[in-house]
């Protein structure tokens, strides 16, 4: 067994998007379990607009002219490696493709190796669909992780994690997956260089994350119509996927939807009754039907599973820092920091509030980290520019 890993700087975790106010989760991580189709109760076509044209699987793997070429240079050039070596090689070596990794987007095949950059998933599926060309045989995976949180205006995301396998055909002749010689392909690789064990998910999995990706995306753009036809194509790509349902529920909520709401975090709860997610937007739901009691019960519960909320000394850092308690907005960052200490966003914040305390030196430390953090390109820009002010000013 071999251990592949992308080296960039860039690299994260492709991430599971929950909302503020309404805790909206997307999830890459699906186990495998019996499959039930929905209830059709749980969907609302007639109150969007017409749908969006949403692509099949087929077309989401699809392979370009130039992607078929590429597969062709990488089998002709190999130069005696094992082929998924030359892949590998041909894929993540700086001097060749150049990848880059953007957590703004969650892209196809076609459009990942076009643009030369894409999420993990997104990563994921093109290295999947330029294997398969090759004849590789491909194994995704979902990986277990530890929660780990970010946020985009008032939408929150908590990672989740896919890598792929990369194998041989058995040696009898059988056509076979051999799971004794494989090469996993990570784009968030383990901080130890440990590899972890996942579990196996299948094409259908992934095709449910891309759409639940997507739903989430255009959500956060308030195209409210266009996130309902995304996550009702990711249930039903896989009704495993419960965080689909999660997404599906707070697109209802952003629409107006209460109770079609409540419906579906209830079947989601039903099926997992320990997600944090579909809880929270539950208990939300229930007190804006002005369920008061009923509300504060599931808060309860909620705090049980879940004791210390996401975001919580983030966004109290931030008020103190508009009543102008720069200390102490100070503290509550570096709290959070020590919760998850990669977010690029609690390193910008605790740059801000050491330059309002006048420690320059701490402020272009933290800014320095939110730059080499930032998981998408505009970020990554924004930071190396407000660091660039902070050099001149030092100056």
């Amino acid at each position: 067994m071999k251990y592949r890993s992308l080296p960039s700087p860039y690299c994260h975790r492709f991430r599971r998007l929950l909302v503020a106010c309404c805790a909206l989760l997307l999830s890459a991580c699906a186990g495998p379990s019996q499959v039930q189709a929905p209830p059709p109760a749980l969907f609302a076509d007639s109150l969007f607009e017409p749908a969006v044209a949403l692509p099949s699987e087929d077309e989401i793997f699809a392979l370009t002219p130039a992607m078929r070429a590429y597969t062709q240079a990488v089998s002709r050039d190999r130069r005696g490696k094992e082929i998924r070596r030359a892949l590998f090689d041909a894929l993540y070596r700086r001097d060749q493709l150049q990848l880059e990794y953007d957590s703004a987007l969650t892209r196809t095949a076609a459009q990942a190796f076009e643009a030369r950059q894409g999420n993990c998933l997104s990563l994921v599926i093109m290295t999947a669909a330029l294997a398969q060309e090759l004849d590789i045989p491909v194994v995704f995976q979902s990986i277990p992780t530890e929660d780990s949180w970010s946020r985009s205006g008032e939408i929150y995301f908590n990672s989740g994690h896919v890598n792929l396998k990369l194998g041989r055909i058995q040696r009898d002749g059988t056509g076979g997956y051999d799971a004794d010689a494989y090469t996993v392909i990570d784009f968030l690789p383990p901080p130890d260089g440990r590899q972890r064990d996942g579990i196996t998910i299948g094409r259908q999995a992934i095709v449910a994350m891309f759409m639940n990706n997507r739903a989430a995306e255009a959500l956060a753009r308030g195209q409210v119509s266009d996130a309902y036809w995304w996550a009702r194509g990711a249930v039903l790509a896989d009704p495993n996927l419960l965080y689909a349902y999660n997404t599906l529920a707070v697109v209802y909520r952003r629409h107006g939807e209460l109770a079609q709401a409540e419906t579906t975090l209830r079947y989601a709860l039903a099926r997992d009754p320990r997600s944090a997610m579909a809880l929270s937007n539950l208990a939300q739901v229930v007190e804006h039907l002005g369920r008061v009691d009923e509300a504060n019960a599931l808060k309860a519960q909620l705090a049980r599973l879940q004791p210390e909320q996401p975001f919580r000394y983030f966004n109290q850092g931030r008020e103190a820092m508009q009543a102008g308690d720069y200390r102490r907005a100070r503290e509550l960052f570096q709290r959070e920091l020590r919760r998850d200490p990669t977010y690029h966003e609690f390193h910008f914040w605790l740059a801000a509030a050491d330059y309002m305390l006048g420690d320059l030196y701490a402020a272009e430390k933290h800014m320095r980290l939110a730059r080499d953090a930032s998981t998408t390109r505009k970020d990554h820009e924004l930071y190396a520019a407000k660091l660039d002010r902070l050099k001149a000013h030092q100056r």
